[in-house]
């Protein structure tokens, strides 16, 4: 079995990301697709295991292997849990459902960490581009505020929710480069410290519902080896 014939035929979930997703799509944004499938268990039997991510099959997709998946989103990855709250779900299967139904077991406060650590890199990128260039790249600059904005409100509220919502029009201002540079840095330095301010009273666990998560893909395992 290719490794196109797994998303194709075996996808438990996909969701359109990106701008569209984020409620900020304009006229040129392309439309982001992310999936999860489900290896059949049989092809785990063979030296040669199936793979854990897929490009493909069309431009702008991409795919990972549910355990993989599972395994990110556990380690609270940035990108991987905003793709369990797209708002534009495209394909759900039963076992993509019941994925759906435990996003609140990959939640905790590990995302405070691993939010983090993405911004900072993100962050000295644009350093570095103004430095360079006298400008950052405003495009990246904006996603970056959303991201800040997306994980201040996941550690105040305890739910994560990734349309920007009401900060469409000033992030489009910033994605238009209508704002300087030290307003955008200044926007995105206060947002780091409610940040840090949230963490403190946050209703998020300390860690993930590993059991719970693990629990679930043993009986997607085990259901697929008895088709």
């Amino acid at each position: 079995m290719d490794d196109l014939t797994l998303v194709r035929e075996h996808t438990v979930y996909r969701c359109v990301m990106g701008s569209r997703a984020f409620g900020l799509a304009t006229e040129a944004s392309d439309t982001d697709r992310r999936g999860v499938y489900l290896a059949p268990t049989p092809l785990f039997w063979r030296f040669e295991k199936p793979p854990t991510h897929v490009d493909g099959p069309r431009d702008e997709e991409f795919s990972w292997e549910l355990e993989r998946f599972c395994e990110l989103a556990l380690r609270a990855n940035p990108n991987i849990l905003e793709c369990l709250h797209s708002p534009l779900v495209e394909h759900v299967s039963a076992v993509g459902a019941e994925l759906l139904s435990l996003r609140g077991a990959f939640l905790s406060r590990r995302a405070h960490t691993s939010f983090g650590r993405y911004a900072a890199s993100q962050h000295g990128k644009l350093v570095a581009d103004v430095r360079l260039h006298g400008a950052p790249r405003w495009k990246h600059a904006m996603h970056l505020l959303r991201l800040l904005l997306s994980c201040r409100d996941l550690l105040r509220t305890g739910h994560l929710a990734i349309d920007a919502g009401p900060y469409r029009d000033r992030l489009l201002a910033v994605r238009r480069g209508e704002l300087t540079w030290d307003e955008v840095d200044t926007w995105m330095t206060r947002l780091q410290e409610e940040t840090e301010d949230a963490l403190a009273g946050t209703p998020l666990p300390e860690e993930p519902d590993r059991a719970r998560v693990e629990d679930f893909l043993v009986r997607a395992r085990r259901a697929s080896a008895l088709q």
